[in-house]
């Protein structure tokens, strides 16, 4: 569990990555979305509504240490862009920040600051959205070709031959986790959430491997934040 955490948080201390991490990314993505939750739950007792909306944001990037969002704006640099897939990998590597992952950021930074903003506060629902956000990356890991010939996330790659079962098991168990956790927070739209989410997650890294040939880190963490945003618009519909 410990390599789970240094990864997808600033916490936990050093530790290499590696295959058996991604277990315990639903359950890491879990307690990291309840601590989101609880912040935002805590900051609409005292401010408005738009006030604690972005305490949530800050709170989010604070407790992921930016490495998602950073995805993102990497990914959104590389895939949207018309370029050659070689040339999308070396702008994906590249630590400035483009017109595209800029505009991409800004986006979805907004989206979820106007999610929070128009919803009342539920921890349990955040809880199950960002589970499910980190299951997609897992199962992502198992079963999609890595893009680069070395890299970060590649540590994530088994080292023996691929375990048939491990993929299915890690998404039943998190697709179960998140949508508890979301049902028990806001009922059947939670459960709707976590579907949006996992549409929006999909939709990023199928464009990955249409464009790359397989996931990257950058990859992973843009599918993230595309699907948690996905689902707090859901949560946060009327």
């Amino acid at each position: 569990m410990r390599r789970a955490v240094s990864f997808l948080t600033p916490f936990g201390g050093p530790a290499d990555p590696a295959p058996s991490a991604l277990a315990w990314f639903p359950a890491v993505g879990a307690l990291i979305g309840l601590a989101v939750g609880g912040i935002w739950w805590a900051a609409r007792r005292g401010w408005a509504p738009p006030a604690a909306a972005a305490v949530a944001v800050i709170a989010d990037a604070a407790l992921t240490g930016l490495l998602h969002l950073d995805g993102f704006a990497d990914a959104a640099d590389g895939l949207l862009p018309p370029l050659p897939r070689a040339r999308r990998l070396e702008v994906m590597a590249d630590p400035r920040l483009g017109a595209f992952g800029a505009a991409g950021l800004a986006i979805v930074l907004l989206a979820r600051f106007g999610a929070f903003a128009s919803m009342a506060p539920s921890p349990l629902a955040v809880a199950g959205l960002w589970s499910g956000s980190r299951t997609a990356m897992a199962v992502t890991a198992r079963t999609v070709p890595y893009a680069r010939p070395a890299g970060l996330a590649s540590a994530f790659l088994p080292q023996a031959p691929a375990r048939r079962a491990g993929p299915a098991v890690l998404g039943l168990a998190g697709a179960l986790l998140a949508l508890a956790l979301a049902f028990a927070g806001r009922g059947a739209l939670g459960v709707a959430a976590v579907g949006a989410e996992a549409a929006g997650a999909a939709a990023v890294v199928f464009l990955a491997w249409r464009r790359l040939g397989g996931f990257t880190g950058d990859v992973l963490g843009a599918a993230a934040v595309a699907g948690e945003t996905a689902g707090l618009l859901t949560l946060a519909l009327r």
